[in-house]
């Protein structure tokens, strides 16, 4: 296994102290495949909601009205309820 020394200090900054940071070939290579693994299952989520919204269109659902429907579920019910207020309110002062 080997190691790679990155040494951090200001270059004419009169300081005696020096910082350095071992970081192993190994380890760096373990964090890069588990981000390189979740990075893969994201996309597999991504194409599966794809596919969702897919079937929720073929069986006659908006899916832009649904995107708006999780949205809103996702806010908090104060925040959601302050939302639909000031819609509203726009709305009144539209005609609408």
């Amino acid at each position: 296994m080997s190691d790679i020394e990155f040494v951090y200090g200001e270059a004419g900054s009169g300081k005696s102290i020096t910082q350095a940071y071992q970081i192993t070939a190994a380890e760096l290579r373990q964090y890069i495949e588990r981000i390189e693994r979740l990075e893969e299952e994201k996309k597999g989520t991504a194409d599966d909601i794809k596919d969702v919204y897919s079937e929720a269109k073929g069986q006659g659902y908006e899916t832009k009205i649904v995107k708006q429907i999780i949205r809103l579920r996702r806010m908090e019910k104060d925040a959601r309820d302050e939302e639909e207020a000031l819609l509203d309110t726009y709305k009144a002062a539209l005609g609408l």
